[in-house]
């Protein structure tokens, strides 16, 4: 009871402050953020069928994404193909550098935390998955995995946003 008292009040902090995380809700005590938040900032969950390309990103457990670094215009509507190719569990979060900061703060106090946005991809080992993902504005959206310790050991990434045309 205490754990879930303690993200919740976590959470609240974290949302008092104007942190908060890139979209959606979490299962394990993580609150809501506007859609139109998420939209100013890392992009917006995509239309499958308006994709206009697939990226594939291998995640390992050498605590790196290859690649670590993907080129997009702005407005343009990407799949990424996620695969675990480790032997942990693994993920790829999109979101602003201070969310996913915040975020792996509360994941670390709550290693067992389950998720369930449409800006990441949680898999076990030897598992794929896929976030379909539009890109609204230019600039940089970091991703990162956010389970204890990887983070930290540098599993991070980007992807570029260039400027594109107005849709």
């Amino acid at each position: 009871m205490n754990s879930i008292r303690s993200s919740a009040i976590l959470v609240l902090a974290l949302l008092a402050s104007g942190s908060g995380f890139a979209n959606g809700t979490h299962e394990g005590g993580h609150g809501h953020v506007a859609e139109a938040d998420a939209d100013a900032e890392v992009g917006r969950p995509g239309v499958a069928a308006k994709a206009t390309r697939t990226v594939n990103v291998d995640m390992k457990d050498t605590m790196r994404f290859t690649p670590a670094d993907i080129s997009v215009q702005q407005n343009e509507t990407v799949r990424f193909v996620v695969k675990n190719s480790g032997a942990l569990k693994h993920e790829l979060v999109f979101g602003t550098e201070q969310e996913l900061k915040a975020h792996y703060e509360a994941m670390k106090k709550n290693p067992g935390m389950e998720h369930a946005d449409p800006n990441m991809v949680t898999l076990a080992p030897g598992k794929s998955g896929e976030i379909v993902w539009q890109f609204t504005k230019a600039g940089k959206v970091d991703f990162a995995c956010l389970q204890p310790g990887h983070y930290d050991a540098g599993m991070k990434g980007a992807v570029n946003v260039t400027k594109g045309p107005a849709r």
